[in-house]
This record gives structure tokens, C-alpha cells and sequence, in this order.
């Protein structure tokens, strides 16, 4: 970065570690100029910069007071409404997405200070479930629609989009009749091996449901887990250091507009040690709880 920034000049959003009490490491490109007169340096003026700065990835020691104003605060956009569906880019620590429940698909390229809507002009409808980023190739973006937490007011979508330019352009892959996409997960060294677990319709039963896999990016899906019709897959997780080992939770649920049916025999939860070709019932382990069973998550 240009050392002859001026007050008042942007620059990237910055992260301040705090190695310990009172002490900040101020990142390389951090112009130290805009820490005028709250930072007490241990190193001697004639061993700094320019701008008053240690070496390359200083320890700067500074009042902990100026410290009591980092909280958390909310970034924006301040009126998203619920979001269920967040992810980052594995590669870039300032990339992040949001799925809002009934807005679209959102990207920031600057940790927040700045988003922007990507799915308009693409999505047929607006409530986001799910978003995963693939590992291998944080180009490849696939997005569940419809809100998978049943309020009365939920939203349903139309299957998967997925992009191969970061969000820039997207298709439709599919699977329209899910009407709630939970989770999505996608293999960590091939970008088109791809999971959705999808609950299906909320207010009523319906057999496009339970857990899907395509080989090939979302041209071709194969419903590898199916309980019944009235209870759907709630949440997916997959072992990263094996990515054959994959845990389903199925969930029975019902919406009504004047209630919700919320458990039932159809709940349980799953286990694939290949991949989703053959899955276990782990509902009866002598661990598990007895009866009823609801919404389970898994991690």
C-alpha cells in the first residue's frame, strides 16, 4: 500500500490479533500514520519508518482503552431480514456469501463493509436455504433454495442453482419440487461430487425428498437416502478428512398455517461410510434417546 496515504483515505478492512493485554500486531499493509498519537512504540524512533512504524509486522504497544471499542457490530446489509445459509470463500478471508430467506443471494469482497446482490436476473424465486463454496475451487458456488426452518410466513424455492465464476453468471440445476434445501456439502477435491439435503414441501407430503447426489456438477441427480414422504432431510455433514463419511438427520415435520407438527417415527439420524451408496439407522444405538424424535443437527 502507498505510504503517502493521507487522513481520510480508504483502505482495505483490517484485522487487529491482540497478542496480549495492551499489545495489537499491525498487518504489513496497515499505514501506521492513521495511529497517530495512540500508539506508544518499544522500539527507538531511529530504528522505525517513515511513518513511525516497527519493522515488517509490528507488535505496537497501545492504550487497552482504545481496545474497549472493538465489539461485534452488525456489517449490513441492515435490512436482510433471517438469514440461514452463510459461507466464505477457503482461499480468500474477505470473501464471504449470504443467503437471505426471502432475498437472494448476497457476496461481499471486503469482510462486510460492502455487499451486493448476485442472484437477481438468474433465481426464479427468492428464499435461500443453503450455500456451499467448493474447497477445490472457490469458483464453483451451488445454492439451495427455499427456507428449510418452517414458520408459518416460510418461503419455498425451486432446487439448485449452482455459478462457475464466483456469482457472476448462474444456472439451474435442477430438483424444483424440493421446495426446502436444508444443507449442501461438496466433496473437498472434486468440485462436481455434490450433496443436497433436501425436507421437501412443508405443507404437505411429497417423495422428492431426503438426500441427493450428482457426480457431475448437477446435471444428473440420484436420491441416495428416502425415508418417507412426510419427513425430509434436515441437515448434512460430511467428514473432511474422509468425505465418504457422511451424516444425514431426517426430520418429520408438518406446517400447518395454525400450527406446526413438529417429530414423529420418521425422524432419525443416518450414517453413509461410502459415500451415500448405503446408509445406517443409528435411531435405535443404545446412546440415543428414546422416543419421539425431532429435529436433530449434526457437525
Amino acid at each position: 500500500m502507498d505510504s503517502k496515504l493521507q487522513q481520510g483515505d480508504r483502505f482495505p478492512p483490517l484485522t487487529l490479533k491482540l497478542v496480549e493485554e495492551g499489545t495489537v500486531h499491525i498487518p504489513d499493509e496497515m499505514p501506521t500514520r492513521y495511529l497517530e498519537n495512540r500508539v506508544e512504540s518499544d522500539t527507538p524512533a531511529a530504528e522505525q519508518g517513515e511513518s513511525g512504524a516497527q519493522g515488517t509486522g509490528s507488535c505496537l504497544r497501545v492504550d487497552p482503552r482504545y481496545l474497549n471499542g472493538l465489539d461485534w457490530r452488525c456489517i449490513g446489509p441492515f435490512r436482510g431480514g433471517r438469514v440461514v445459509a452463510v459461507t466464505g470463500d477457503p482461499q480468500d478471508p474477505l470473501i464471504f456469501y449470504f443467503g437471505a430467506t426471502a432475498g437472494g443471494v448476497w457476496k461481499t469482497y471486503d469482510a462486510g463493509t460492502y455487499w451486493e446482490c448476485i442472484s437477481d436476473d438468474f433465481f426464479k424465486t427468492a428464499a435461500v436455504g443453503a450455500i456451499a463454496v467448493a474447497d477445490s475451487d472457490p469458483a464453483v458456488v451451488y445454492v439451495g433454495m427455499g427456507e428449510a426452518c418452517l414458520r408459518h410466513d416460510v418461503s419455498h424455492g425451486d432446487g439448485v442453482y449452482r455459478s462457475l465464476d464466483g456469482g457472476k453468471t448462474w444456472d439451474h440445476l435442477g430438483l424444483e419440487d424440493t421446495r426446502h434445501i436444508s444443507r449442501i456439502r461438496v466433496h473437498p477435491q472434486d468440485p462436481d461430487l455434490v450433496y443436497v439435503a433436501a425436507l421437501g414441501h412443508a405443507f404437505g407430503p411429497n417423495k422428492e425428498r431426503g438426500v441427493y447426489r450428482s457426480k457431475n456438477g448437477g446435471r444428473d441427480w440420484e436420491q441416495v437416502l428416502f425415508k418417507s414422504d412426510k419427513a425430509g432431510a434436515i441437515d448434512l455433514s460430511m467428514d473432511p478428512n474422509n468425505p465418504r463419511i457422511l451424516y444425514a438427520a431426517i426430520y418429520q415435520v408438518m406446517r400447518r398455517p395454525w400450527k406446526i407438527s413438529s417429530g414423529g417415527p420418521g425422524s432419525a439420524l443416518y450414517k453413509s461410510m461410502d459415500g451415500g451408496d448405503t446408509w445406517t439407522d443409528l435411531g435405535n444405538s443404545p446412546s440415543m434417546p428414546r422416543g419421539i424424535k425431532g429435529r436433530i443437527s449434526v457437525a
